[in-house]
């Protein structure tokens, strides 16, 4: 009993004096990271869950142990862990870190690594550099797959796939066309999708192009819906006005509609009374505005203004004459034709104004030697003799015959 009692309280005087001074177990010699020699430095790493992570565990680059986990504690809801490495290990400034097991059952320990993918590696990782929560990750735990697996098994979907397909198959015994009729209207509208699918696109592509617009006048939509109770009030308060102004609308149309009843018979006269007139006007055609034309320069056409040079007209006349018609008209002389065609018509030019004179104008006479007189139903003609540059001597003949030519 002595001995025991010793004992026991050798063993209490010890826990006194553990308990008395700064000690834990992480500060005994545990096994595990890499002694470093020579210079290093720290590093702070975030994790979302550091798992069973403790210190002493090794820090590895490339499945090789480079450092040692110094401190593992809790800011928030963010895990960190301080880790040593040599000064003369070389990682980039955006490395990556992993917490991995050496094994399936084996140890937890960080992984470093330069980044990969698209991203290239810069710069230099320093002391006292923190590596943030956005470039670490944690893989997968036995735990974990084991506690899903489980989910699965005993409570999860696998005991629930009896009963879903008993239910699938009393929902769709009986109603194969039904549901044969519906998968092949959904083909139809997803192939109707997939033929439209330009069409889909432009229309959301210009339903993004409006939305960016209204986003672009906010700040008017904003002011306009803003000023909008302030409109609706002015409304309300001009709310008899407007009642007033629709009865008074009510009361003009249906005096309208009682004067149009009443003087609809006058109306429908006027109207056929003014169909001749604008029959006549339309028959009239591009001849009445000639006439409007005339009316601003009459009794002169429109173009008097520009013959009308001053104190003479610079303007030509062109004098048809048929002698056959005109014996027959003045003297009633119904003349003979001469050969196949009828009598010639003599064409006289007489300029109305000479540029070079200033007295009247004069008439061409025709060339002649002589002149010649006879007597035609009791009148006397005298004749010039002509040439070829006055009447055909055929008609010579037949005007004079016994004249010498």
């Amino acid at each position: 009993m002595k001995r025991r009692t010793g004992f026991v309280a050798g063993m209490l005087g010890m826990a006194m004096l553990l308990t008395g001074c700064d000690f834990s177990v992480y500060s005994l010699p545990l096994p595990g990271g890499a002694k470093i020699k020579g210079p290093s430095y720290t590093v702070t790493v975030e994790f979302a869950d550091v798992l069973d992570l403790v210190p002493k565990s090794s820090v590895k680059v490339d499945d090789v142990t480079v450092g040692t986990v110094e401190k593992v504690w809790l800011d928030g809801y963010v895990a960190k862990v301080r880790i040593r490495l040599p000064k003369s290990l070389d990682l980039p400034d955006n490395a990556r870190a992993t917490i991995r097991q050496t094994s399936l059952l084996g140890e937890k320990f960080v992984s470093l690594a330069p980044p990969t993918g698209l991203e290239k590696p810069r710069g230099r990782l320093e002391n006292g550099e923190v590596i943030p929560l956005s470039r670490t990750t944690s893989n997968v735990e036995v735990e974990e797959v084991l506690s899903a697996l489980s989910l699965l098994l005993n409570g999860g979907g696998v005991a629930q796939l009896q009963i879903i397909t008993q239910e699938l198959n009393k929902a769709l015994t009986g109603n194969e066309p039904a549901i044969r009729s519906v998968l092949d209207q959904l083909n139809i509208f997803v192939g109707t999708l997939d033929k439209n699918k330009q069409q889909i696109v432009t229309a959301i592509k210009a339903v993004d192009q409006l939305a960016k617009k209204l986003n672009a006048q906010k700040a008017t939509l904003a002011t306009a819906i803003d000023s909008l109770p302030k409109s609706i009030a002015t409304l309300d308060k001009q709310r008899a006005a407007l009642v007033k102004t629709l009865q008074a609308l009510a009361t003009l149309g249906n005096t309208a509609t009682r004067v149009i009843t009443s003087s609809q018979k006058d109306l429908v006269a006027n109207l056929n009374s003014l169909y001749p007139i604008l029959t006549k006007l339309a028959e009239a055609g591009a001849d009445l505005p000639k006439s409007l034309e005339l009316l601003l320069t009459y009794p002169f056409p429109t173009n008097a203004g520009i013959a009308a040079k001053g104190d003479f007209v610079n303007l030509g006349i062109t004098l048809d004459v048929n002698t056959q018609k005109a014996l027959k008209g003045i003297l009633g002389l119904n003349l003979p034709t001469v050969g196949p065609t009828a009598l010639p018509t003599n064409r006289l030019s007489i300029p109305l104004h000479n540029p070079t004179t200033n007295g009247l104008p004069s008439l061409p006479v025709p060339t002649g030697t002589a002149t010649t007189c006879t007597t035609i139903l009791g009148l006397p003609v005298c004749t010039p003799k002509l040439n070829r540059s006055g009447f055909d001597p055929e008609l010579a003949k037949v005007l004079m015959p016994g004249v010498a030519q």
